[in-house]
């Protein structure tokens, strides 16, 4: 792929006073092709539903250098409370999810990270210990990435065709390095309510993307420590209203609602309770289908005759 122009001596630096063929640059790095909006989801249903759960337990005050027990117990109870919950509610549904994992975490609790394979559902790459892809050099992402799919492949026993790149950040490298990689999917951009086909410098890459959003993560709504309230009035069923509305959305237009969670966010009793009934009003809807990331990367690709290359 194309660099952006430098900044020669030349060359403004403020965004205010770029060339046109600066900000055109970056604008076209990474964009949204093709939609790959599926004309038929599986077995006739009349929408998808894809649950993800980015498992990052203590990765994150670890990436800060926030060692202190007080923030690595909010961590903590991510993996010793509420996986344990959200493992038995999908079971229970038998609902099939897709658990990003840092893979720190997974060298933490293998056994967590095994289970997920185990139990059927999805393990993709979520970074080595949640760090910034925006701020480190080319070499330093591609020696975390690789390093990442390695271990999670080691210990899960399969190898992820999937990323979810930490925070969403996505770097100027971050889609050659996934292709080098082998992946199937990205799930960190926002183009598209539907999945869509990435573009580089203008040109198709074959690699899907299952979009994400702020409006459809746990995270924005719910603080976790001092400084990241929510909005004022803001309570756990205020955005089980707004998830069921975004559904309903998807479910009218024969689209796919996907769904970022955290362990260690959604597993406190009065937030878990919003998926559960969440997950009821879907349930009462009826004629869905419930897949993993991989499965609509899968699915949609084939619909629209793409083709990439397999991980090794």
């Amino acid at each position: 792929m194309a660099m952006p122009p430098s900044q020669g001596a030349g060359e403004p630096a403020e965004p205010w006073q770029w060339s046109e063929s600066v900000w055109r640059t970056h604008v076209e790095r990474v964009r949204a092709g093709r939609s790959l909006a599926p004309e038929r989801w599986p077995g006739g249903a009349k929408a998808a539903v894809a649950l993800s759960f980015d498992a990052d337990h203590e990765s994150i005050p670890l990436r800060d250098r926030q060692t202190g027990p007080g923030r690595l117990s909010q961590g903590e109870y991510g993996a010793r409370v509420a996986v344990p919950k959200i493992m038995r509610l999908l079971e229970r549904r038998s609902i099939p999810a897709t658990f990003f994992v840092p893979a720190v975490m997974a060298l933490l609790r293998p056994d967590e990270a095994r289970g997920y394979v185990e139990a059927g559902h999805e393990v993709g790459i979520h970074g080595w210990i949640h760090e910034r892809n925006t701020v480190l050099s080319p070499d330093t992402e591609r020696e975390l990435a690789h390093r990442s799919a390695d271990t999670l492949e080691r210990i899960c026993g399969k190898r992820p065709v999937g990323i979810r790149t930490p925070s969403w950040e996505f770097g100027e490298h971050t889609l050659e390095i996934s292709a080098e990689l082998g992946l199937r999917y990205d799930s960190s951009l926002m183009a598209d309510d539907e999945p869509y086909e990435i573009v580089a410098d203008g040109r198709p890459t074959g690699m899907v993307e299952i979009p994400v959003e702020w409006i459809r993560d746990d995270a924005p709504y719910f603080p976790r420590h001092p400084g990241t309230a929510a909005g004022p009035g803001v309570t756990p069923r205020d955005v089980g209203r707004l998830w069921r509305d975004e559904f309903d959305g998807a479910y009218a237009q024969g689209g796919l609602f996907q769904l970022t969670l955290h362990p260690h966010v959604i597993g406190h009793r009065s937030r878990l309770v919003v998926l559960e009934e969440l997950l009821d009003y879907v349930h009462d809807r009826g004629d869905v289908w419930y897949a993993t990331h991989a499965d609509i990367a899968d699915h949609v690709a084939r619909d629209a005759g793409l083709t990439w290359k397999p991980p090794r």
